[in-house]
């Protein structure tokens, strides 16, 4: 249609071309030879022989355009179902990394029919029954050798080393439900084997599926998890995604084609041309090239994958299987408690768990099933109940820059403006250029007690003898947050607290709160693991995990003391310093401690009831 199309418009500029060239001979007339007439004359011709090369050049240029046009149209032809595309994902050695060379290979091999001569090379011929998967050989099957190969041979070998871990457990799951088991491939096309694989299409995982597609299969998605980057739980929605599409179709080309393009497009396109298999359908300018072009490259994968020494790739280590243990935890624990308590580093959490999206278990579930190293249950398991939190408010420098406001500072470090103001003792929000601001975070450090110690710990189910408290009308986690001294992370971990941490009125809340003092330490960039000296008791508690956030914020300016101590009567049991929190009055904290106002003010010299957060109060004599 655009060849044409560009027929018909060089016809039409030869026909303007022949009227200009004819113009341009036309002689002035006898009566205009006048010297202003002959000067616009001569101006008119040399506009109309200008037009004339123009004219001459354009049908050529024009027709060389309309067939590169006709030429790639195929290769940019996008899909009628966009949003179902499996597109993948933004990493270093993602399968479409270099996507220009392969349209270019693609362009190259000619036409898309089943077998169409391909030229393949006579030392690497193969009998096509060693794979479960329907193996093709054609010229489009040969690009994608001769890429992996070459250009996108660092590419091909990462992947492979990757494969190794997953391979087996996908291997699995596939002969169980009765499908090729070298459909696990296809996942080295989707993500090159990385879990944490987003595309821009919002599809996500091993298996890159795209949201309306995961939720369809049960994988969740919220703010707190998202399954479709789980190993296992993604394999398995993707093993049912392909047995549908399997029944379908009874074609495992025509069923990978729909994995990337939608059932509905492959659907609609055989029915329209009249086709029964991908490779008719793909010969017409129907599918996108990214659909086209996902099962050539699978089936070069599959054949290159099953013998890689054969195609030179010799010294590729293959990873460890992915082998794991479970252990059932609260919500809000951290990966760095979970690290603490299973004797591994972070990171090594944070491989094993990519679909927890905030570093920690989900809020908004009881229980969850945290995976730590193969082998450290048993430990992970006596750790557990010795894991302690400690909580407590530190300070950050902040210099004023330039023209920067006080809505942008509380903006930037998402706390109130009430909060900035109280910190730094500030009565007006005017900011000079350099002043320097004290900004508040919350630093939790995580310790392991001594072997034996019934102390508080910062998960549900504990032994201990814990502080009931009686949720009073109006009372919020956050009103009983402050009053205890403790995080609201501890106080839904303790008590399973559902998302947004919602109470009622009368409920009774299980508060794990310390027997004796343990005044905080400030965080350390490097954390030293402490030793526990010979005469001490084997009470001591050995910090060894740090982590910081920001604190307080907008939706929960909550407080946090240094020490954290048990609620006794008795003035033994009293810290001797408080250090005042946002929100303290006297009378709040004559109250708490059993004093009175006056009695704060005298200790501390006090001229007025006025009193800042980050101000330590002495509670009693010392």
């Amino acid at each position: 249609m655009n060849f044409k199309l560009g027929c018909e418009c060089t016809l039409l500029l030869a026909r303007v071309q022949w009227c200009f060239i004819s113009f341009s001979d036309f002689k002035c007339p006898t009566h205009l030879k006048k010297p202003y007439y002959i000067k616009t004359f001569l101006m008119t011709q040399l506009l109309i022989r200008c037009l004339s090369i123009c004219a001459l050049l354009l049908p050529p240029l024009f027709l060389s355009a309309c067939a590169d046009v006709h030429q790639s149209s195929a290769d940019h032809h996008l899909s009628e179902n966009q949003e179902l595309l499996s597109l993948a994902p933004a990493d270093g050695e993602d399968p479409d990394s270099d996507i220009s060379t392969e349209l270019e290979a693609l362009r190259r091999a000619g036409n898309w029919s089943r077998a169409n001569n391909a030229t393949l090379n006579q030392n690497l011929l193969l009998d096509t029954n060693f794979s479960d998967f329907p193996i093709v050989l054609n010229n489009q099957v040969q690009a994608y050798l001769d890429l992996f190969q070459n250009q996108q041979k660092k590419s091909f070998s990462i992947w492979l080393s990757r494969s190794g871990k997953y391979l087996p457990m996908m291997q699995k799951e596939l002969k169980e439900a009765g499908l090729p088991e070298d459909l696990a491939y296809l996942a080295m096309i989707e993500s090159g084997y990385n879990q944490k694989a987003y595309s821009k299409a919002n599809a996500s995982g091993l298996w890159q599926f795209i949201p309306g597609t995961g939720s369809q299969y049960n994988l969740k998605m919220n703010k707190y998890i998202d399954e479709r980057r789980e190993a296992m739980k993604s394999t398995k929605a993707a093993v049912r995604f392909l047995s549908n599409l399997y029944d379908e179709f009874g074609d495992w080309h025509l069923a990978v084609a729909a994995y990337n393009a939608g059932p509905g497009k492959i659907s609609k396109g055989l029915e329209r041309y009249n086709v029964t298999d991908f490779w008719s359908l793909a010969e017409n300018e129907y599918l996108a090239m990214e659909t086209k072009r996902y099962v050539p490259k699978l089936i070069a994968s599959i054949i290159i994958a099953k013998n890689p020494e054969k195609y030179g790739f010799k010294d590729v280590q293959m990873e460890e299987p992915y082998s794991y243990d479970t252990l059932e935890v609260g919500p809000g624990l951290t990966f760095d408690a979970a690290a603490l308590i299973s004797n591994c580093d972070r990171k090594t959490i944070d491989l094993l768990n990519p679909e927890l999206c905030s570093n920690k278990t989900p809020l908004n579930q009881s229980t969850h099933q945290i995976k730590i190293p193969a082998g450290s249950k048993d430990i992970a398991s006596k750790n557990l109940s010795r894991l302690h939190q400690v909580v407590s408010t530190d300070y950050k420098t902040h210099t004023i820059s330039k023209g920067e406001t006080l809505a942008q500072v509380c903006s930037r470090y998402d706390i109130s403006t009430t909060t900035l103001l109280k910190v730094n003792n500030l009565r007006s929000p005017k900011l000079a250029s350099g002043q320097r601001l004290r900004i508040p975070f919350q630093n939790v450090r995580y310790q392991l007690l001594a072997e034996g110690s019934t102390r508080a710990v910062a998960s549900a189910g504990l032994q201990d003898n814990p502080v009931l408290h009686k949720v009073q009308k109006g009372e919020s986690v956050v009103q009983i947050a402050r009053k205890y001294r403790v995080s609201i992370d501890q106080i839904a971990s303790w008590n399973n607290l559902p998302a947004g941490n919602k109470v009622n009125a009368g409920q009774k809340l299980s508060l794990f709160l310390d027997s004796i003092n343990t005044t905080s330490q400030p965080p350390q960039e490097n954390p030293v693991v402490a030793s526990t000296p010979k005469d001490q008791t084997e009470k001591t508690p050995v910090i060894v995990a740090t982590q910081t956030k920001k604190m307080p914020t907008r939706d929960n300016v909550s407080k946090v003391a240094v020490n954290t101590i048990q609620e006794v009567d008795t003035d033994k049991s009293r810290p001797n310093w408080y250090e005042v929190q946002d929100g303290d009055t006297l009378y709040t904290i004559a109250k708490e401690f059993k004093l009175s106002p006056l009695q704060i003010k005298q200790l501390n010299n006090l001229q007025s009831n006025v009193i800042l957060p980050g101000k330590r109060l002495k509670i009693k004599d010392v």
